[in-house]
């Protein structure tokens, strides 16, 4: 079994400063959840009207 050295460019997390990462990972994230909660209130919404 051979071990690869990971290289700073292919792993950001440790060298990258946390407000950037946060930007990158944290806030797609976000939105992504809130747009899954918002269809799920509407669904509810609209099916509770039908």
């Amino acid at each position: 079994m051979s071990v690869q050295k990971i290289e700073p460019d292919q792993n950001p997390l440790g060298t990258k400063p946390v407000g950037s990462l946060l930007v990158e990972f944290a806030i797609p994230s976000i939105i992504a959840m809130l747009v899954s909660a918002l269809y799920n209130i509407v669904d509810q919404f609209l099916s509770g009207i039908m």
